[in-house]
């Protein structure tokens, strides 16, 4: 079969997936080792026995709707090609408004903390834009903080660290920017038997209290764990930025916001802590 006449009966077997042809292409490119472009300028190329098993393998799987990123091990994600497993959420592009926002924030020397770092992609985004920054992600999987190292290293970061820890219990000293990816889904929302997230962790999407309980630990642990005129920005779910302000607002943080993703839905929120550094911890 020919490239071409390989995509046609991939997006037939995909047929219930709204990103069938997508899918189809990023998946072939992956076993022929090109880039997708290859795959329309020569759409004429016979594919190899070898590779159309293959390719026949991977497509019945994500017929089953195994995440394209499992399949292929890798998610890119601020321009940066991240690996990736069932053990951490799949980096996901809503999320580089959490970046975009954070770099208005951050100082080029600064100490920047990611709580709940998953596969790295927020702080490891954060660290490719500012070289001379300390930057710490943390996380209480085990396996996510190893495949968070293992990114670092690949994509030969230097300034970023990363080690485990349940929130802020194993953290030292003072940061000028936290921010965080925390679950923030309630207990049998619908949209958990859908999609991707069927094959990621629990753990890193549901949360209590209607999906605010670790936003509102994260907000009440920072203030001990920031300098003064320091930032704490979270990211949240499209229905909870008037909750998380209230939040923030509630335990004394100023210049609280909610800023809109791409999408124009509400998608992180951030507030300033302007306790002196002698009465933080």
């Amino acid at each position: 079969m020919s490239i071409d006449e390989t995509l046609t009966w991939a997006k037939l077997t995909l047929v219930n997936s709204e990103s069938a042809l997508l899918d189809a292409q990023v998946l072939l490119a992956f076993v022929l080792e090109k880039e997708t472009i290859y795959l329309m300028t020569w759409p004429e190329r016979e594919l190899s026995t070898a590779q159309k098993n293959a390719f026949e393998g991977l497509i019945k799987q994500r017929a089953d709707g195994v995440p394209v990123a499992h399949l292929t091990g890798v998610r890119e994600f601020w321009s940066l090609p991240l690996k990736v497993n069932n053990s951490t959420l799949i980096p996901r592009p809503d999320s580089e408004m959490l970046v975009e926002s954070a770099l208005d924030y951050c100082a080029a020397n600064g100490r920047i903390l990611d709580l709940g770092t998953g596969s790295g992609a927020i702080i490891l985004a954060l660290a490719s834009e500012l070289p001379n920054a300390y930057c710490l992600g943390v996380d209480v999987n085990e396996r996510a903080v190893a495949l968070a190292i293992e990114n670092g290293r690949d994509l030969k970061l230097n300034n970023v660290h990363f080690k485990h820890s349940n929130w802020f219990d194993n953290v030292d000293g003072l940061f000028d920017v936290i921010v965080s990816n925390p679950p923030y889904i309630e207990k049998g929302n619908r949209h958990l038997l859908l999609g991707d997230v069927r094959f990621e962790p629990l753990s890193a999407l549901v949360a209590e209290e209607n999906g605010l309980a670790d936003i509102r630990k994260i907000a009440q642990q920072t203030p001990g764990y920031l300098k003064k005129g320091g930032y704490l920005l979270v990211e949240h779910g499209f229905e909870q930025g008037s909750a998380v302000r209230e939040i923030l607002t509630d335990l004394g943080y100023s210049k609280v916001i909610t800023i809109k993703d791409y999408g124009d839905n509400d998608r992180v929120t951030m507030g300033l802590f302007n306790q002196p550094d002698s009465l933080l911890k």
